[in-house]
């Protein structure tokens, strides 16, 4: 309000204002539906050594999630004397609370599994191993991916080209590296930080169409074939 907003209205202000109380609270209740059910359990006896391992560094994972919150948060209420542009958070902070947030889920949703899930015991051939191999890296692109989309957000990048698959009326837009030095751009240039994302995009969709071809010459359990088809389908979706 004070930098730019002037003619903001107090219902305008509240709406901003229930979206992040509303978000606090969500996190607030997601780590209370984790901790309580976890010291209950840990109380009763339940979980085996290993599992206490895991319980204990998920708890430490959402705990770190909301103070990296309050640090992002923080960024976009800090006075900038001598910028007129719109107030926003740290892109770089806005990427390590979503990352952090991915990895949270992940390890949660890998831990139920694991325990819900017998493993299957296969046969360790070399089609195995290779698609494990590149079961992996397509992880590491997906996320590598969905942290660029968190710069992208960041900057307001999306709202610098609206038109695909070219940016305006060029295949490489002319400012892409219109900053010194040239790293900065990856971080801090609106159309680098879109353009990677665009690349990082195709390249999520084309690897993990590579997977599920891949995965077809193998023969595999249901459940792993059920899990490569859905990835594809999302991916689609997405």
């Amino acid at each position: 309000f004070n930098s730019l907003n002037h003619d903001m209205t107090l219902p305008e202000f509240k709406f901003i204002w229930y979206m992040e109380y509303s978000h606090r609270m969500w996190g607030r209740a997601v780590g209370l539906a984790y901790i309580l059910p976890a010291a209950y359990f840990w109380r009763r006896g339940w979980l085996s050594r290993p599992l206490k391992g895991c319980v204990l560094a998920l708890c430490g994972l959402v705990c770190f999630q909301g103070l990296l919150g309050w640090y992002m948060v923080k960024s976009g209420l800090e006075e900038k004397p001598d910028s007129y542009d719109i107030p926003r958070v740290s892109q770089y902070r806005l990427a390590a609370h979503l990352g952090s947030a991915l990895v949270l889920y992940s390890a949660s949703l890998w831990t139920g599994l694991s325990l819900l899930l017998p493993q299957h015991k296969l046969p360790e051939t070399k089609q195995l191993l290779r698609l494990r191999q590149y079961a992996h890296g397509t992880t590491a692109l997906i996320f590598l991916t969905a942290l660029s989309g968190a710069f992208v957000a960041g900057l307001d990048a999306g709202l610098v080209y609206n038109s695909f698959p070219k940016m305006g009326e060029r295949w490489i837009p002319d400012d892409l590296l219109a900053f010194s030095p040239v790293l900065r751009n990856i971080f801090e240039n609106p159309t680098t930080v879109q353009f990677d994302h665009r690349i990082l995009g195709i390249a999520s969709v084309t690897a993990v169409t590579a997977l599920y071809l891949f995965s077809r010459k193998i023969p595999l359990p249901r459940r792993t074939r059920m899990a490569v088809t859905s990835l594809l389908a999302v991916a689609c979706v997405q």
